[in-house]
């Protein structure tokens, strides 16, 4: 069994929180692909936008796994999420599923309220994460409002300064929502700080991520944990 993880841009720390939560759902003896393009990331962020370039790159990564023989792809960023959307059908054709790691903490975000505060650090997560959580709130016949929380200045600190920023922004949007969400993987680590000073449920994508790989890999007849 193998699966392949497509990352846009990456940090050793979140890189380390991914195959942590992978590997407890699909096990340690399954072969992992760590195939990377910062350069993606950084061309969205400079147009404001995924250009057709950047879509086209993303598109090759996940070709590039299906080639290396990878029997599903979890998509890691959410800036580009709305690419793995528009290859499902691809995907079903090939036989090899393509998960986005934060579709499934939207669903339960839309579960667990109508007011949804989106963190992000970067305008071009933001959009798309907060796009997703309206599209499955349509699909589950619910009405949701978002609720911005774009943190300017967050992109690339370390640790301790990101979970300064992110604390302080989950006390801004904390009345106004009833459930916050964590809208890119990096995030993960603050989770459980937020929702234990604030007391609100706090969502971050790489173990429900995590949890829909191990379902699509399953769905193909191959077993994890």
């Amino acid at each position: 069994m193998k699966a392949a993880l497509v990352y846009t841009s990456t940090t050793p720390e979140l890189i380390e929180l991914v195959n942590r939560e992978v590997r407890k759902n699909i096990g340690e003896e399954a072969e992992i692909l760590s195939l990377q393009n910062p350069g993606i990331l950084q061309a969205v962020r400079d147009a404001g936008y995924v250009t057709p370039k950047a879509a086209a790159d993303l598109i090759a990564m996940y070709m590039d796994a299906v080639s290396q023989g990878a029997d599903a792809i979890l998509n890691i960023c959410s800036s580009v999420g709305e690419v793995a959307d528009c290859m499902q059908t691809a995907a079903a054709y090939i036989g090899v599923p393509i998960v986005r790691i934060d579709e499934e903490m939207c669903r339960e975000a839309v579960r667990l309220g109508s007011r949804i505060a989106v963190l992000a650090t970067l305008p071009t997560t933001l959009a798309p994460t907060k796009n997703t959580v309206l599209r499955v709130a349509r699909e589950m016949g619910r009405h949701v409002k978002t609720v911005d929380g774009l943190i300017n200045g967050a992109f690339g600190l370390d640790q301790e300064q990101f979970r300064k920023l992110l604390l302080d922004k989950a006390a801004q949007v904390r009345e106004a929502a009833d459930v916050i969400l964590l809208a890119q993987g990096s995030m993960a680590y603050v989770e459980e700080d937020i929702s234990r000073k604030l007391g609100i449920p706090t969502l971050s994508s790489p173990r429900f991520g995590a949890i829909e790989l191990r379902k699509a890999l399953e769905r193909r007849g191959l077993r994890g944990r």
